[in-house]
């Protein structure tokens, strides 16, 4: 996304300021965790670990990021939609829209 792009902030402030900001050093706590865990699971199968053992750590590994993910969905959703919901017009469908996609991708995944 660009930075001109009519998605990129909440507009019924206008502000570039994203509804995760409270959130945002638990997130990066959690990003942190999920970075070792992922360095874990590398060094695992530089180890030749057993492959169910790498399984078990691969599953708790996209477990974390689906908790982030879903974390993020609901903040965006509680704030930049909800911003653009009250104040109408093509950025509220646009946000809608955008929302819509995004939760179609973490169901795929």
């Amino acid at each position: 996304m660009t930075p001109a792009d009519d998605t990129d902030h909440c507009p019924a402030s206008g502000s570039t300021q994203h509804g995760y900001i409270t959130d945002k050093d638990k997130y990066l706590k959690r990003l942190k965790r999920i970075e070792g865990q992922a360095r874990g699971i590398s060094r695992m199968i530089e180890e030749e670990r057993y492959c169910i053992d790498i399984l078990t750590q691969a599953d708790a590994l996209t477990k974390a990021l689906q908790s982030v993910a879903l974390g993020l969905l609901d903040d965006h959703l509680r704030h930049c939609v909800r911003d653009a919901a009250a104040t109408g017009g093509p950025a509220a469908d646009a946000k809608l829209t955008e929302a819509s996609e995004a939760i179609a991708r973490l169901v795929r995944s």
